[in-house]
């Protein structure tokens, strides 16, 4: 019998300048997707094209992160824009991504929005839609990596595009189905043994979560651990030796 299979996504290539964000290269040994900063809220050149080298040489799928230009806020404040200047910011940094995907010889296959405009896309169906016109746009081919039971989920398989659903593993759901705001307790997990544990249960059930313990069904692909964390490579191995532990092959969604 052939082991199920899943997915772990990490959001990084988030250092910028000199300014160092995150122990890639030991995160990119154990998970098997990368969803890398296009420079708006975080990234530049020079640390997207080392993030893709290093994803190419372990074999792990690469997609583009784009988030609010907000550097400052680390693309975590939600910034007003309009549908059209999301669906524009979003296409520009695919465009980025793909171009220095491609430069290193290893192209991405994916587009997940990040902090700010990730939550939004789960919430607003306007946003949601910027961000998969952006998508489809550009290139229908992407994978869209949404949150699970969100707006963009929703709409991106409405307008034909390839849909992911993920989980996290180091962030707590309220009872919609929602992240917490990272202000209110619970809103980060910070312990690895715990966030194995759940991951563990919500893949086996099918099901997230939430802080009270209540189990809202759904489809999982995907485990997402950020990346900019102390805690994010004890939190990933732990999550990846949960989920095989129980059977499950970690392999990117592309294969």
């Amino acid at each position: 019998m052939t082991a199920p299979r899943i997915d772990i996504n990490c959001d990084m290539g988030e250092s910028f300048g000199a300014w160092d964000k995150g122990d890639d290269a030991e995160m990119l040994k154990i998970v098997s997707s990368a969803n890398v900063a296009c420079g708006f809220h975080a990234g530049d050149p020079d640390t997207m094209a080392t993030t893709f080298v290093l994803a190419r040489d372990r074999n792990v799928a690469v997609g583009a992160h784009p988030g609010f230009a907000d550097l400052m806020g680390f693309g975590r404040r939600r910034i007003p824009y309009s549908a059209t200047e999301i669906e524009r910011l979003v296409a520009y940094q695919i465009g980025a991504a793909q171009a220095m995907a491609q430069y290193v010889g290893h192209p991405i296959t994916h587009v997940k929005p990040h902090g700010a405009l990730g939550n939004l896309a789960q919430e607003d169906k306007d946003v949601a839609r910027a961000v998969c016109n952006a998508i489809k746009a550009v290139d229908p081919a992407l994978i869209c990596l949404s949150i699970a039971l969100g707006q963009q989920q929703q709409i991106a398989a409405e307008m034909g595009l390839t849909v992911v659903s993920e989980i996290f593993a180091d962030r707590g759901y309220d009872d919609d189905g929602v992240l917490l705001s990272r202000g209110r307790q619970g809103a980060v997990i910070r312990d690895p043994a715990e966030a194995g544990r759940r991951v563990g249960a919500m893949v086996t059930e099918g099901a997230i979560i939430t802080a009270t313990g209540k189990r809202i069904p759904t489809a999982i692909d995907s485990v997402c651990v950020h990346g900019d964390t102390p805690e994010a490579v004890p939190i990933a191995s732990a999550v990846r030796e949960a989920l095989e532990r129980q059977g499950y092959a970690i392999t990117n969604f592309i294969h």
